[in-house]
Order: C-alpha cells, then sequence, then structure tokens
C-alpha cells in the first residue's frame, strides 16, 4: 500500500471554514528510521506522538460545517508540521522526559528526507485548500491533562491566537458562558509561534482564523469526540457570524 502523509475529507464541501489537524496520527512512514523511532507501543499512545482524540473530533466538526478537512499522517515525532522550518523543535529528540531514539543522532540529510517525504507534502496540500474564497481556518488540537512533573491543568478547552484575534475573541466569549466549562486564553500554549501551521496558512493571507485545543481525555473516544463536533460547531457558527467576516 503507498503512503501519503495526509489525507483529506470533504474536500467538494461548499462551506467556508477549513478543518485543519496537524497532529492528527502516530504513523512512522517506512521511509522513516524503517518505520520504527525506538519507542515502544505504550509510548506511541502517548500525547507525545500525536494529538489524541483530535481527528475524530475534526472529522466529525468538518461534517457538521459541511467543510473540508485535512490530516497529518505522520507522528510529530518524525516531524512536527506544527512548527516552521528553521524551528529547532521541528525534529524531537526529547518530548516529556522521554529520549526519541531514532532522532538522537537525525543529521541535516534526515531532517531533509523527512521535511520532503511528509512535512512538505502537508503543507502543500493544505495551501491548496486554503486558496479557496473566504477561507475560515479552524485547527484542532488535544492537550493531555498533566505533564510530567507539572501541576494538573484546569481546562476542558484552549481558544489561541495571535494578533488575529477577530475570531478568537467572541469564541472565547461564547465559550464562558457555557457555565460547565473553564476555558483557557491561549492556555495551555502561547498562541503565536513563528512559522507554525496557522501562522503560514492563516495570518500572513489575512485568514480569520482560531486554534482550539481540547484536553484529550474528553476525546480520547468515539462518544466524547462526538459530543464535542456538536457542541463546537454551533458555537463556531454563531462566533463567524458576530465577526460580520
Amino acid at each position: 500500500m503507498t503512503y501519503s502523509p495526509f489525507s483529506i475529507e470533504g474536500a467538494s464541501r461548499p462551506g467556508r471554514w477549513l478543518v485543519t489537524c496537524d497532529h492528527a496520527a502516530n504513523t512512522v512512514p517506512p521511509t522513516v528510521a524503517d518505520g520504527d523511532l525506538g519507542l515502544g507501543p505504550q509510548d506511541m499512545a502517548r500525547h507525545i506522538a500525536f494529538d489524541i482524540g483530535a481527528a475524530g473530533v475534526s472529522a466529525a466538526l468538518a461534517e457538521r460545517l459541511n467543510a473540508p478537512a485535512i490530516f497529518s499522517n505522520f507522528s510529530r515525532l518524525v516531524i512536527d508540521p506544527n512548527r516552521g522550518e528553521d524551528d529547532p523543535t521541528l525534529l524531537m529528540k526529547l518530548y516529556d522526559g522521554t529520549i526519541i531514539p531514532a532522532n538522537r543522532h537525525a543529521d541535516v540529510a534526515e531532517r531533509e528526507h523527512r521535511l520532503t517525504t511528509c512535512y512538505r507534502p502537508y503543507h502543500d496540500a493544505l495551501t491548496k485548500l486554503a486558496a479557496r474564497p473566504a477561507t475560515v481556518i479552524v485547527s484542532i488540537h488535544s492537550f493531555t491533562p498533566q505533564l510530567r512533573g507539572r501541576g494538573l491543568r484546569p481546562w476542558e478547552i484552549g481558544v489561541l491566537y495571535a494578533h488575529d484575534s477577530r475570531l478568537a475573541r467572541p469564541l472565547l466569549d461564547l465559550l464562558r458562558s457555557e457555565r460547565d466549562l473553564t476555558v483557557g486564553d491561549n492556555e495551555p500554549y502561547s498562541g503565536h509561534l513563528p512559522g507554525d501551521a496557522v501562522d503560514r496558512h492563516a495570518l500572513r493571507h489575512g485568514r480569520p482564523n482560531v486554534l482550539i485545543e481540547l484536553r484529550n481525555d474528553l476525546i480520547a473516544d468515539a462518544a466524547g469526540q462526538q459530543v464535542w463536533a456538536d457542541r463546537l460547531a454551533p458555537i463556531l457558527e454563531t462566533a463567524l457570524a458576530q465577526t460580520q467576516l
């Protein structure tokens, strides 16, 4: 079976939204370290390898928004599509206390190989999808409830954004009106990392955008993924309508 570094669902759907899932899979392509980064199945199933539950939420959300969705098909440990090509964390050697054996001695040639076979094809496909008229990008990610040696994170959901907060601000207000949610404002991460996927495909082109982080224990199974897609779709549509963009 031929390997593809990305997949697209609903390419012909007419909705303005484009749902992106940068960390959808924990796949290690067969041409990268012979398909084995040196980690066991337990580590490859952890948040260090991919965003648990994000792919399922993205697929269900895109369906409800009648919009296309794009998914990476390589682990963030192979190479991180949500980093710029010059970012020092593009190819991680240590993540949340875990050494990545196949990355410890990866050289410039190996980095270029992974860029060519995984990273750039994904971004080329995303560029084409985002070029549709009036595209609005929503990027779906998930976060672990607790990093090693750190405190519990209190949020169920985080809204991340950079200088363009046109969509993020009404979305934050709407989510905060949901009484059962603790909402992170640029938490648990900063919303601006120069060269990241939102910067590359939204900010540089003036496209409305937001990145949503969901706590991964809430979306670890199909039921939770459907619940959050059902919940987010109308809120996103309302937030977009309020921007009058």
